[in-house]
This record gives structure tokens, C-alpha cells and sequence, in this order.
């Protein structure tokens, strides 16, 4: 059941991304609201089917990189889907939807298995952090998809080319807003779960900080967003430069993602 609603998600969330492509290109309100539909039948079909694995697994699936690129991929396409019905914003689909499903292809080609949960996950303060860890990383996608957006009208603007694209897209003060607000949901649940995380640590190995590579990257991406919301609180960080912050801070985010490994090992 896990493996059928998995890959009928897969096929979903396929069309609804080709789908919401070729809203770029393609003005047409049944495009739209069928893109829309198929990426809410996937978000559907992927919560069965986490939900599935979780009651085989009696725990969330957050334990290998297969479940959490899975997760990661859900938790994007719920957020996007929460922040499309607020600000009805249907092209940031076309941003954000091909990175749920790179993390999902990724995710279906790696090997996964229900394992006993070892002792050193059984910890409360570790499933806090990890959901707080997922919630923010989406947050940080959709400020991504829309960091991308702004420094492309913004360069319709400047170039005075105002055709298709340029129509479709939001403007920079909808789009500054949208980036503003996924920020400030992300950044401080990305502080709560390095916090929670430092904690699990100290009940797993003794020590609240070890300074191993996914640590050490993880309070990187945290200064990077530190800085950008400081800098738009403080001195009026916008436009441009926070949008070249933003698309930084996810990249960062996804090197330390998928690239640095803890030193807590099970």
C-alpha cells in the first residue's frame, strides 16, 4: 500500500509540474485549476502513503535519507498549497513544484526499509526537531521559488520587457510580502530545532554541540537567515539583495541537507 499511493504520488506530482510549467507559457484557466487539482490529489496520495509507512514503522518516517527527502517533498507541497489558496499566487507552482518532485525521484531511487527504531532515536526532543527541522526547509523552499521569481520581474522591469511572463508573474511588492512571510514562519522554527537538536545530543553523546559537519552547516544556514531578517528589520533589506540572500540560504540549505552527515550515527 506504502509503494502504490508512493509512486501513483510520483505520477502526480509529474503532471501537476509539467502542468504548472506550461501556465508559463499558456494562459488558460482549466490549465490552472487542473494543475492545482493534481497537485492536491499527489499531496493526498503522498499522506497516505507516509501515513501508511508511519503505522507499519510505529513512528514518523524520518529515520533514513529515503523518508526524509519524502517528507521534505510533502511538507513543500503542503506549505505551497497553503500559500497558493492565501495569495492565489498559481505560478509559483512552476518554482516550487519541480523541487518537491526532484526530492521525490531522488527519494524512489534510494533504498529504504522498516527498521527497529534504535535507542538513540527514542527521544522526544528528536522528532521535535526533526518536524521543526522539515516544517522550516519548506518554508525556505517556497522564499526560494519566490526569491527566483522577484529577480525575474525584476529584470522584465528593468529591461522594460513587458510580455507573457511578465503578466503572469506577481508583482515585486506581492512577491517581497510572500517572501517575507515564509521567512518568518522558517527562520524561527529552523532556531527552535537547532536548539531541540542540540538537547537530543546532549542525551545521546554527552554533549550539546560536537562541531561535526551537519552542526556546523546547520548553524551556517541559521546566520544566513539570521542576517537576511535582520538585515530587512533593521536597515530595510529588500528586493534584490534579499532575494540573492534567500536563494543563497536555500542552497546552503540543501548542501547541508543532503551532504553533511552527523556524527550521530544509528
Amino acid at each position: 500500500m506504502t509503494h502504490l499511493f508512493f509512486y501513483l504520488t510520483l505520477v502526480l506530482y509529474g503532471c501537476a509540474t509539467t502542468a504548472y510549467l506550461a501556465c508559463l507559457f499558456r494562459t488558460s484557466d482549466w490549465l490552472t485549476r487542473w494543475a492545482s487539482r493534481l497537485l492536491a490529489a499527489g499531496c493526498i496520495s503522498h499522506g497516505l502513503s507516509t501515513i501508511h509507512l508511519a503505522s507499519q514503522a510505529g513512528h514518523l518516517p524520518l529515520t533514513n535519507m529515503q523518508e526524509s527527502l519524502s517528507f521534505f517533498s510533502l511538507l513543500i507541497v503542503a506549505t505551497f498549497l497553503l500559500f497558493e489558496r492565501r495569495y492565489k499566487v498559481t505560478t509559483l507552482g512552476s518554482f516550487v513544484t519541480p523541487v518537491a518532485l526532484v526530492m521525490l525521484i531522488l527519494a524512489s531511487a534510494l533504498h529504504g526499509e522498516v527498521r527497529q527504531l534504535p535507542p538513540i532515536l527514542q527521544s522526544n526532543w528528536f522528532w521535535f526537531h526533526a518536524l521543526l527541522a522539515f516544517i522550516s526547509y519548506a518554508a525556505f523552499a517556497i522564499a526560494f521559488g519566490v526569491a527566483v521569481m522577484y529577480l525575474i520581474q525584476r529584470h522584465f522591469l528593468k529591461a522594460k520587457h513587458f510580455g507573457g511572463l511578465f503578466q503572469k508573474l506577481p508583482s515585486l511588492e506581492t512577491l517581497d510580502e510572500i517572501s517575507y512571510r515564509s521567512l518568518a514562519v522558517g527562520f524561527p522554527l529552523l532556531t527552535f530545532a537547532i536548539i531541540s537538536g542540540a538537547i537530543w545530543s546532549e542525551q545521546a553523546v554527552g554533549s550539546y554541540w560536537v562541531w561535526d559537519p551537519k552542526q556546523t552547516w546547520s548553524l551556517i544556514t541559521w546566520f544566513i537567515y539570521a542576517a537576511l531578517l535582520h538585515g530587512r528589520l533593521t536597515i530595510g533589506w529588500r528586493g534584490k539583495r534579499a532575494a540573492i540572500l534567500s536563494i543563497i540560504g536555500f542552497i546552503v540549505l540543501l548542501i547541508t541537507f543532503l551532504g553533511m552527515k552527523h556524527s550521530i550515527t544509528w
